[in-house]
């Protein structure tokens, strides 16, 4: 099933879909089933309904607004995002973007068209027409999902989730939950206790709780674990026992995440300082690690890459764990061998906060990853504000930089001036670095900045909007490891719509390539990217 069916939604191709269970779906559709009232997602163990009986929709609001409960058992709406959201840069995959990081609680209907440069009307109208529920009804979707973590995970009591959850009366929160979920919040988490199994899943206060963030396999968790690990800058980041700590920014106040690797999930233990964080902290953390990506779409489409020589592999000082099976060059080498090239399931990592990823971004030029973490904790621990938790500070406000930012940076003078400029044209409102963003306008805003060229517009768009199609063929290691696997570079359109993987395949495979180099002479460490 290609994107375009998947958009369509091609009866045929969704109902095989739903009678192989195929889990590679769920999130990008939902199954309505009209004897029964329910929907569900696309890997639902019960029987597979009779195709007179379903109807497929986009959007799990779309199945609410057409009066559909969620189905108990597959917990639709607990299903990894859809891919198209990152995929299609039009204007409906633009709002969800941005419903998912809370924008409508904050300031509804009107701050998203408004961001969205859109009037309220067509932009209802867009939504409508693409996803099957305006707006609003996608909201309150999205509202239910974060009410349902919390009654299951949390001992809040159920008037603090309501308001945390973000809706405007005790009574909106309690019929919208009957709605949805066709029992009441006393009774969902009734079940919710009766069936956990991890001690651990109830936090010891109401501002923390430990989730589950699903994603579709395969997941090459090393070159993610090693990202983190490699960025980490002292201070407000920590990479410690196979797990990732950090404090970020959050619409109402701060959170602070601690982020491991599980067989089957991503394990995230939250503290945040104002409940009513929790759904954007979740949407960013996903973003982040790229978990609502289609690895088995990617992986068929990139195809194996071709090489005519061994890359190497990062050992675990590098890469913590080794992560998926490699994936294997199945044309006949020489002698009928088959080799490994390149792991499955590779992700390309986005953000928490789009101007810290310019401002660190910028940091980092022309010089290494361990360097520019170096460069950044010294600028958090002067200018970041400090909080209480396992690490102390969080990343400095653009407003802070542009103001004492100079007293603190090093290097080059030029390099800083320019950070101080990026920083201002932030703080005043210049420029806008959101997920509702075009990817041709914000390359084009960011380009507009002094000491901002192709590489780093190139890099910030592919991580702040999750584009999946950006090549970072200007990149060093990149083309290190483009010369490493035999890619030829200039043949872009081969690698379309996913050449945002491709750069993370050759990058992985330069870094892999410098750690054999480093073992060979003896000196145990690995370059830098």
């Amino acid at each position: 099933m290609d994107w375009v069916t998947i958009t369509a939604l091609d009866f045929e191709r969704c109902y095989r879909a739903v009678s192989t269970r195929d889990s590679r779906f769920d999130g990008q559709f939902f199954t309505a089933v009209r004897t029964t009232g329910i929907y569900c997602r696309p890997s639902c163990p019960a029987i597979t309904p009779k195709r007179t009986n379903v109807t497929f929709l986009p959007t799990a609001a779309a199945a609410q607004h057409a009066g559909y409960r969620a189905c108990r058992r597959c917990l639709p709406d607990a299903a990894p995002g859809s891919p198209l959201w990152n995929t299609r840069a039009d204007l409906a995959a633009r709002a969800m973007r941005l419903i998912g990081d809370g924008v409508i609680e904050r300031g509804g209907v009107p701050a998203l068209a408004a961001t969205l440069g859109y009037s309220q009307r067509q932009l209802t109208r867009v939504l409508t027409t693409e996803l099957g529920a305006g707006p609003l009804a996608l909201a309150r979707a999205h509202r239910a999902h974060t009410a349902r973590l919390l009654i299951q995970t949390t001992s809040m009591p159920m008037s603090d989730i309501a308001f945390a959850a973000g809706f405007a009366s005790i009574r909106q929160f309690n019929d919208t939950v009957r709605e949805v979920f066709a029992v009441s919040p006393t009774t969902m988490r009734t079940e919710a206790q009766r069936a956990r199994k991890d001690p651990h899943g109830v936090p010891a206060t109401n501002g923390s709780l430990t989730l589950r963030l699903p994603y579709r396999e395969p997941l090459d968790r090393a070159w993610l674990e090693w990202f983190l690990a490699a960025h980490v800058a002292p201070g407000m980041e920590l990479w410690e026992d196979h797990a990732y700590t950090r404090n970020l920014r959050t619409p109402h106040g701060h959170a602070t995440t601690r982020l491991s690797f599980q067989r089957d999930h991503v394990r995230a233990e939250l503290a945040l300082h104002d409940m009513r964080d929790l759904a954007p902290t979740v949407a960013r953390l996903r973003h982040l690690l790229d978990l609502d990506a289609d690895p088995v779409g990617i992986d068929e489409i990139l195809g194996v890459l071709p090489g005519r020589t061994e890359p190497g592999s990062l050992d675990s000082a590098q890469l913590p764990d080794a992560g998926a099976a490699p994936a294997t060059d199945t044309r006949t080498q020489p002698g009928g061998a088959q080799r490994p090239l390149f792991t499955p399931g590779i992700r390309v990592p986005g953000c928490l906060d789009g101007p810290e990823l310019l401002l660190r971004t910028m940091i980092g030029q022309q010089i290494s990853v361990s360097a520019a973490a170096t460069h950044t904790a010294r600028l958090v621990e002067a200018l970041g504000e400090s909080v209480d938790g396992p690490v102390a500070r969080l990343f400095p406000t653009p407003a802070v930089i542009a103001e004492r930012g100079a007293e603190v940076l090093t290097g080059p003078a030029r390099r800083i001036r320019s950070i101080i400029g990026a920083a201002t044209a932030l703080a005043c409102g210049d420029l806008q670095l959101h997920q509702g963003r075009t990817a041709a306008d914000l390359r084009r805003d960011l380009l507009a900045l002094d000491g901002v060229g192709p590489w780093t517009a190139d890099y910030v768009t592919m991580r702040l909007l999750a584009d999946p199609d950006i090549l970072l063929d200007t990149d060093l290691v990149v083309r290190q490891g483009a010369t490493a696997l035999g890619v030829d570079l200039a043949d872009t359109g081969r690698w379309a719509p996913w050449r945002s993987y491709l750069s993370m395949h050759l990058w992985k495979a330069a870094l892999a390539g410098r750690a054999a180099g480093s073992r060979k002479n003896g000196n145990g460490r690995a370059g830098t990217a």
